[in-house]
């Protein structure tokens, strides 16, 4: 289902936080966010240079993004699922219609990688 995302303990705990201090804002980051535009370089050097003090210089946000499919994919995930939850592109013209998968189905595969 396109625009539903399911949360796992620690995503619903962010967008908790998020709620918290954005209340003014439809939007989760209004800062690289608007109507008309999304910024989103500028928010991925943000976040790079985030973790670059955190951590240490090895590691950047795009990262996340492999980490996450190597994670679905070890408990053998469908990648049309991981697809979706990732937001990937859509790699033939059938995976495009209907609705997409439901939310207790992605929901139950985010559930088998979440962190104890």
């Amino acid at each position: 289902m396109k625009g539903i995302i399911p949360l796992t303990k620690e995503s619903e705990w962010a967008c908790m936080k998020i709620l918290e201090h954005n209340n003014d804002s439809i939007f989760a980051f209004p800062r690289y966010t608007s109507l008309k535009e999304c910024n989103a370089n500028s928010a991925s050097a943000a976040l790079n240079k985030w973790l670059k003090e955190k951590l240490t210089k090895k590691y950047v946000v795009h990262g996340f993004r492999h980490s996450f499919r190597d994670r679905l994919r070890a408990v053998e995930c469908p990648s049309e699922i991981i697809d979706q939850l990732g937001g990937w592109s859509l790699r033939s013209l059938g995976q495009g219609y209907g609705k997409g998968f439901s939310l207790s189905i992605t929901h139950s595969w985010l559930k088998k990688i979440e962190l104890n």
